[in-house]
This record gives C-alpha cells, sequence and structure tokens, in this order.
C-alpha cells in the first residue's frame, strides 16, 4: 500500500503531504470467508477437531490477514516508543520523570526485559524516542530519534498536547509500520516506556470505554493504596479539565487531551501495521490504551490485532472486556516495554506453524473420525 500522496516520506520533508485520514479510510475488514476457509483447513490436518484450542483461532486470523495465503508471521519488528508526561509531576509514579531516560539508555545498552525477550523471540527491536526530555539521544543502530516535543503537559491542567503535535505522533508511528512494512516486516510488535503513562493510558480508557477511574487506576510503578486513589483523583481531574474533548467523541481530540507522544505513536503504528494489512501484536496497558484510540478511528484495526497477555495492572481486564478483546496469555506481568508482545509473538509463530507444516489426514494415512465407522 502506498500512502504517501507523494511518494515520499512525511518527516523528511512537509509533512502535509501526508494525510492520515486516507490511511483510515484504506482499513478494510478481513474476509470472513476466509476464517471459515483457514477452520477447514484446520480441522483437516492430524488431530481431533479444535484441539490445538486458541492456537487454532489465531492460525485462521493469521490466514484471513495473509489474504488466504499461507500465515506468515516473520521477519517481525517490535517499536519501544518512549515519551515523558507532564502529569508525572502531579505525583503519579513512585519514580522520577529522569527514568524514562534512563531506561532508554538501558534499552540501547541490551540489558532491559524487552531486549532479552526479543533476542529470545527472534524480534528485531527499535527504540523510538517520540518526546523524551533533554538532548538528543547518541547515535544508536537500535535508536529512532523522533522527538517530537520533550514531553506532554500536565493533562490534569489542560489538554497534554496541541492537536497538531498529537496527529505529528500519529503520522510518525503511521510512517514508521510504512517503512516496516516496504522492508518485509510481517509482524509488528508493540512496547513503551513513559513515567507517568499508565495515569495518561487510564484517562484514554476511562474517556473512551465510559468507565470510572477508581475502577481502572492501578499500582503502575508499585503505588500503595493510598497512591492509586491519588492517582484516580488526578485522572478525574483530567477528565473534568477536558471534558469537551471527551465529549465531542472525537478520537483525535480524545488522544490529544490526554494521552501521550508515545501512545499517540503506537496508535499511529497500528493503523498502519492494520493499513498495510500486518499483522499487529499488542502488548498490555498502555499499548491497550493506543490501540483503543485506532480502534476509535477505524474499529476494523481490531481484524489484525492479537493482544499479547492479560496486564495485572488494575483495570486492564476490565479494559479488554468492555472492548471484547482475549488476551493470548495471562502471565501477572505489568511491565510493559513490549515484553508481553515479544513473547506473544513466538506464540504467533507457533500458530503459523502448525497451519503450515502439518500433515493432513490424506497425506499422512490417518484415520478420521468421520471414516470410522462401529
Amino acid at each position: 500500500m502506498v500512502i504517501w500522496t507523494d511518494g515520499q516520506y512525511p518527516f523528511l520533508g512537509d509533512v502535509n503531504r501526508f494525510m492520515l485520514e486516507k490511511v483510515i479510510r484504506a482499513i478494510i475488514p478481513v474476509e470472513r470467508d476466509l476464517l471459515t476457509k483457514a477452520r477447514e483447513h484446520l480441522d483437516n490436518l492430524t488431530k481431533p477437531r479444535g484441539s490445538l484450542g486458541r492456537l487454532e483461532e489465531i492460525a485462521a486470523s493469521l490466514y484471513a490477514v495473509n489474504k488466504g495465503n499461507k500465515p506468515v508471521v516473520e521477519p517481525g519488528l517490535l517499536y519501544t516508543c518512549a515519551a515523558d508526561h507532564g502529569v508525572a509531576a502531579a505525583g503519579v509514579s513512585l519514580y522520577p520523570r529522569e527514568v524514562t531516560r534512563q531506561m532508554v539508555m538501558n534499552y540501547l545498552a541490551g540489558g532491559a526485559a524487552v531486549n532479552v525477550l526479543a533476542r529470545k523471540a527472534g524480534l528485531e527491536l527499535k527504540v523510538v524516542d517520540a518526546g523524551v526530555s533533554g538532548d538528543d539521544f547518541l547515535s544508536h543502530e537500535q535508536l529512532i530519534s523522533r522527538k517530537i516535543r520533550p514531553g506532554t503537559k500536565d493533562l490534569s491542567a489542560g489538554p497534554a498536547m496541541e492537536d497538531d503535535i498529537c496527529l505529528q505522533a500519529l503520522e510518525m508511528g503511521v510512517e514508521l509500520a510504512e517503512k516496516a512494512s516496504l522492508r518485509g516486516i510481517k509482524t509488528l510488535c508493540t512496547g513503551e516506556m513513559g513515567i507517568g503513562n499508565t495515569t495518561s493510558s487510564t484517562a484514554l480508557y476511562c474517556a473512551f470505554l465510559n468507565l470510572e477511574p477508581l475502577d481502572l487506576a492501578g499500582a503502575g510503578t508499585g503505588l500503595d493504596a493510598r497512591g492509586i486513589r491519588k492517582k484516580a483523583a488526578v485522572i478525574a481531574l483530567a477528565l473534568e479539565k477536558n471534558r469537551s474533548a471527551v465529549e465531542s467523541g472525537d478520537p483525535r481530540k480524545i488522544l490529544a487531551a490526554l494521552g501521550g507522544l508515545e501512545i499517540a505513536c503506537l496508535a499511529g503504528i497500528i493503523l498502519g501495521g492494520a493499513a498495510n494489512r500486518m499483522n499487529v501484536v499488542i502488548d498490555g496497558f498502555i499499548s491497550g490504551a493506543a490501540y483503543v484510540c485506532a480502534w476509535k478511528m477505524n474499529p476494523f484495526v481490531r481484524d489484525y490485532c492479537f493482544f499479547s497477555h492479560l496486564s495485572a495492572e488494575k483495570g486492564h481486564a476490565l479494559a479488554m472486556k468492555t472492548i471484547g478483546a482475549r488476551p493470548i496469555l495471562d502471565m501477572g506481568m505489568r511491565l510493559g516495554e513490549g515484553t508481553g508482545a515479544a513473547i506473544a509473538f513466538f506464540i504467533l509463530k507457533c500458530a503459523a506453524a502448525i497451519f503450515n507444516e502439518m500433515a493432513t489426514f490424506d497425506q499422512a494415512k490417518v484415520s478420521r473420525q468421520d471414516h470410522i465407522t462401529i
């Protein structure tokens, strides 16, 4: 798919050449009959019907995403997008804002959990500086330096960012997905880092899904009960301060008012991945909020997305239930970074392998149940 009006990347020139709405309109649902065809193939493999459970569901979805061709999952790319949040100053995290920058340095040094899990899963990892406070990082082969601004404003005092800043972050994400597709990447995995981003994500869930802050606000970096109540109060204040945006129902206005630069970038990656018919693996709580933003822009993104795991962050289960999503894994994890997505990527590889490599009953000369008479 070509999504630039003149074949050029917007961040290499005039940003106005890019039309986000064109990308959103390009996302179409997968053909439902392909899911039926996939299940027929799976039922003809040497196993009792449905005995591989969720693997079969995932395999069928992969087949449909790939337009009825054999499921392809590799190569995969994980984007860990990082940015700072002005709301961190409201005391919603146990960690100071500086940790965002320090963790980016850890990713680039290869020492974080996401580095380890991406390596084991066979994923390429790229770290995106979408809005980390401070100077630009030194050049690194794993770094994509696209700082739009050094963090957002405090969403509990007003909009986190201006509409045009939000649009730039969305467009950047779409560009990253497009460039990955042109390189032959088949699966995009999402991840993030940003002190204060569980607060921003919770506010987005509340605004988009009509949920209450006290029902969703969780420990984040490890808050105690008192800290969680304070966090919920900050989110409630943010929703009130940005009431006009919330009540507008406009996904971009809500994202600009309550989101983060890394969350907007992830929403763009999800939109761009779906527009390019790629498999998109959603990480956990924060990436889930980015998904909801993209889903509100075009609900057909659902056909291309795989929810990696149920986060232990309070509220994730409620949010997933509300949107009808079934995460693949439940590991009690709540780190973020893309760690859940990296593990789920391996599950997708397994699902594709059973579809592509298992023998049929006829090939293996194994009797089928419907051929047996008693």
